[in-house]
Formats: C-alpha cells, sequence, structure tokens
C-alpha cells in the first residue's frame, strides 16, 4: 500500500503540505482531488521519489521512496508535461524507459500500440496532445509496475482521446489490480474513474473516502412540518436538528419549507425527523461536488477556492 505520515513538503518559506497523514489501498483508483496549489501534484511527485520530504514518512509496500531503486521501480509517474520527450520517437522512449523497469512487456506495449495505431519512428513532438499522452499512458502500463501515478491525466484532452485513455487504466486496473492514483480538479473525471477520494486543501487532507459510501452518507433533505396548535408556522433551528444526533452541513428555510444537509444513512435521517411529523419529506441525491462543497463549508473552509471541480 501507500503510505504518507505526518508528511511535510516545503519550498523555501512556502508549505505545499502541512502534516498529511493518507493510505491507499493496493488495487485501488484513487482520487486526489483540489484546486491548484492544493498540494496534489506534491505528492504524487514525492510518491515517485522526485522530491524529499522535510519531515514524516513517505511509503510504498512499507519501503521508503526517496533515493530508493527498488520502490521506484514500482511506481510509474504521469505528469501533464511532455515537452521532455519530444526528441524520441516512440521506439526511442520505449527503449528508454525499458531500461528502467525489469517487468517491462514488450507484447503488452505492442497490444496497446497497435489497438491505437500510434507510429513507431515518428518523434513525440509531431504528436497531438492527445497522441502524447496515449504515448506515455502505453508506455506506463507496458512496465508492469505495480503502482501508476497520473497527474491531470485527462486535462485538454478531446473526448474521444479521453475515452480511449479511460478505457486502457480500467482494462489494466481490472487485468491485474493495478493501483492508480489520479490528481485532477475535475470531480465528474474522479467519479468516473476512481472509487475512493481524498480532497485536499492548503496542503491538507479535508477527507478521504471511498466515494460510494459517501454519496450514501449525506443527504439532501425538504421537509415541510405541520403548523402549531394556534395555527403559526412550525419554527425550528439548526440546532433542534442537530439535538437528534445527526450532522448537519447546511440549514436555510424559505417560507415554510426546510432545505437541510444531512451526514447519516437513510433510515438514520427518516427516523430523526420522524417525531417531528412532517408533511413532506423528500430526499435528493447530491452530486460529488454537492457533497464536497457542503463538507468543506462545514469545516470552515471557502469552497469557492475548489476552481474548476
Amino acid at each position: 500500500m501507500i503510505e504518507l505520515k505526518n508528511t511535510v513538503k516545503k519550498f523555501d518559506s512556502y508549505t505545499a503540505l502541512n502534516g498529511v497523514d493518507l493510505k491507499i489501498e493496493k488495487g485501488t483508483a484513487f482520487g486526489l482531488l483540489g484546486s491548484n496549489g492544493a498540494g496534489k501534484s506534491t505528492i504524487l511527485r514525492l510518491l515517485s521519489g522526485i522530491y524529499q520530504q522535510e519531515s514524516g514518512e513517505v511509503l510504498i509496500d512499507g519501503e521508503r521512496v526517496y533515493d530508493n531503486v527498488a520502490a521506484k521501480q514500482k511506481v510509474f509517474f504521469i505528469n501533464d508535461e511532455t515537452v521532455q520527450f519530444g526528441g524520441y520517437t516512440l521506439k526511442g522512449l520505449k527503449n528508454y524507459y525499458k531500461a528502467f523497469y525489469p517487468n517491462f512487456s514488450e507484447e503488452l506495449f505492442e497490444s496497446l500500440r497497435k489497438r491505437i495505431n500510434l507510429p513507431l519512428n515518428k518523434k513525440i513532438n509531431t504528436f497531438s496532445k492527445g497522441m502524447k499522452r496515449q504515448a506515455i499512458v502505453i508506455i506506463a502500463l507496458a512496465c508492469r509496475t505495480d503502482y501508476l501515478l497520473l497527474d491531470e491525466a485527462f486535462d485538454g484532452l478531446d473526448p474521444t482521446m479521453r475515452i480511449i485513455v479511460k478505457k486502457m487504466l480500467v482494462d489494466a486496473m481490472l487485468d491485474r489490480q493495478l493501483t492508480t492514483v489520479i490528481s485532477s480538479h475535475n470531480l465528474k473525471e474522479i467519479n468516473e474513474v476512481c472509487d475512493t477520494a481524498a480532497l485536499l486543501h492548503n496542503g491538507k487532507i479535508v477527507f478521504s473516502r471511498e466515494i460510494d459510501s459517501l454519496k450514501g452518507e449525506v443527504h439532501k433533505i425538504q421537509a415541510v412540518f405541520p403548523k402549531q396548535p394556534d395555527g403559526t408556522p412550525a419554527e425550528y433551528t439548526r440546532e433542534d436538528f442537530a439535538a437528534t444526533g445527526l450532522e448537519i452541513l447546511h440549514f436555510e428555510k424559505s417560507q415554510s419549507i426546510y432545505y437541510i444537509i444531512a451526514k447519516g444513512d437513510e433510515d438514520t435521517v427518516r427516523a430523526a425527523f420522524a417525531p417531528k411529523e412532517p408533511l413532506l419529506l423528500e430526499m435528493i441525491p447530491l452530486t460529488l461536488e454537492e457533497i464536497f462543497i457542503y463538507e468543506l463549508e462545514v469545516l470552515g473552509y471557502d469552497s469557492n477556492d475548489i476552481s474548476g471541480s
């Protein structure tokens, strides 16, 4: 598995990661979410051994990564820049990486290359952005590492290219339980590919959870309650609902309708509202974006800082 334990990374006076604890189980498709500067890329560069942390631990399968060839051979990192590969042909780039990864599979490389019909002997700088991304992805998969790290993997790709790259990744995850860590500011991309996600903000982990369980734990509720005996509208406060044991992430009222975001499974939420005998109790599914925004708000963060999500 991947572990970061109380990890701190600084660049001069700037703290990019501030005491990060993170665990990623083997075989997981894991998403790192957050705005630019949140610390996503820094985590990936620590895991690939490019950076060394100031304090804390960065471990892969229990081994420290930095300056450890055996640990780094388990990891392939695809960043958002391909300019450094421009002078290579695809064949040359493949041979370059093959020298560093002992499990490289020529058979898998050729199978993937033929599937997308990439030319072997043209220089990478003649490729479109989508072709460059496809090229490095098929090389990464052919290296047959245990861990694949992708920084803004789908950024700038047209819809067709996105589908092709995603399918290659998903096939590898299913075939050999490849652990994939994808950083993105795009919640939709993470929702489509990943089963677990962490949200970073200002160099800290806001939370890390399985996406499906996250969706089942947060609900948007619309409720209307009976009038009081004297005919006046029922009046409840946020504290009234919190007193039932629910964690209230958001509370507002418009005329007689209450709009509440609460954490808990559906049965628990309904049971908490039942004593107030609501005339209407409607539970509306939340998008992943809405869940993250409400989680941020209750923790005192500015949800507007998640740009592009």
